[in-house]
């Protein structure tokens, strides 16, 4: 391998590096489950998976759900 292989091949690996790192920063991805539902990865131990219906049932809820937290603040955890 000459030297300017190596260094275009050094860039290239600092380029993945950079995304990869990048990416785990986010924390949460998504990915198709092997059943096709959508599991989000990154909020606890397992992954959250749901169908697609099911996910924009609960999107749809988003208002409803930040109120419900809302006045039930003193007695919900946050997890640190």
């Amino acid at each position: 391998m000459s030297d300017e292989d190596m260094k275009a091949e050094l860039e290239r690996l600092r380029n993945e590096n950079a995304a990869l790192k990048k990416g785990a920063s986010d924390g949460i991805r998504m990915k198709v489950s092997e059943k096709g539902a959508v599991s989000v990865y990154g909020m606890g131990r397992f992954p959250v998976t749901l169908y697609k219906e099911q996910w924009l049932k609960l999107l749809n809820m988003s208002n409803e759900i930040r109120a419900f937290i809302a006045e039930n603040e003193g007695q919900l955890k946050a997890k640190e």
